[in-house]
């Protein structure tokens, strides 16, 4: 049974500035059904406002409660931890989810060191400071916005926040706490937000690993489309296997008038 659904974007919904046909409709069909929905995306570089905006632009009215970010996510954690500051390596736009958390090499309770997706920002002089502060202190917890490898703009595929936490891996001997997809705090806490079993919920998007793989192993229900940057070797992969795939989410209503009860 399917009680609820959580939406990837980009891929899912539109690809870059482009909407995926349908996609519009299907979100409206699942509200319409009195489904509960949730926004779910691994993009750290914007606010919950951009993306608000940005799916107004595509025809979808939807409000900042109903995205899960992982700086969103990652947040919530740290505050529920009190126990110190964090360094953030994210991008300027998402800065305000962590409103009175944020410090630096001085700050004498500096716990934590964030990793986002900064895209062209990256260099070596900023992955170098970002491991200088996690050497410099073998209580520093390095946490990662995410696991997501690549994704996919309109000029081609582009690297995301995953090979950098990677490389600080290797360099400091640590692993990084992952606190957006395909990580399963992630995943209660968006279950949490709905107030549903996981086992209710729907994953759909279009990384078999971060999407997929991450839904099931949290213990939801996932459906990949072959949208974004689904390609055939997807459905090769052993372990984890969807539980539907979808030509897009255009056919959602149809998997849930299905499974709905």
């Amino acid at each position: 049974m399917i009680r609820g659904v959580l939406f990837d974007l980009d891929g899912v919904l539109y690809n870059g500035d482009e909407a995926i046909e349908g996609a519009g409709a299907a979100v409206a069909s699942v509200r319409a059904a009195g489904v509960p929905s949730l926004f779910v995306t691994n993009t750290t570089s914007k606010p919950r406002s951009a993306l608000v905006e940005k799916l107004r632009g595509f025809g979808v009215e939807a409000e900042p409660a109903e995205f899960l970010t992982p700086p969103v996510a990652s947040a919530g954690w740290i505050r529920g931890r009190g126990d110190g500051l964090a360094a953030l390596f994210v991008p300027d736009a998402t800065r305000r989810e962590f409103l009175g958390l944020e410090g630096d090499a001085e700050s004498p309770d500096l716990r934590y060191v964030v990793i986002g997706d900064l895209g062209a920002a990256w260099d070596y002089g900023t992955l170098n400071r970002a491991f200088r502060l996690l050497h410099a202190s073998p209580d520093r917890e390095l946490v990662a916005l995410g696991l997501t490898r690549y994704w996919r703009s309109p000029d081609g595929l582009n690297l995301d926040v995953a090979p950098f936490v990677a490389a600080l891996e290797c360099a400091t001997g640590r692993r990084a706490t992952v606190l957006g997809k395909p990580a399963p705090e992630f995943f209660r806490q968006a279950a949490a937000k709905l107030g549903l079993r996981r086992e209710d919920l729907l994953m759909i998007g279009d990384d078999i690993r971060a999407d997929v793989i991450g839904a099931k192993r949290a213990g939801l229900q996932a459906a990949l489309v072959r949208t974004g940057k689904f390609s055939r070797g997807d459905l090769d992969l052993e372990g984890e296997r969807p539980d539907w795939v979808l030509d897009s989410v255009r056919d959602l209503p149809g998997l849930l008038a299905h499974c709905g009860d």
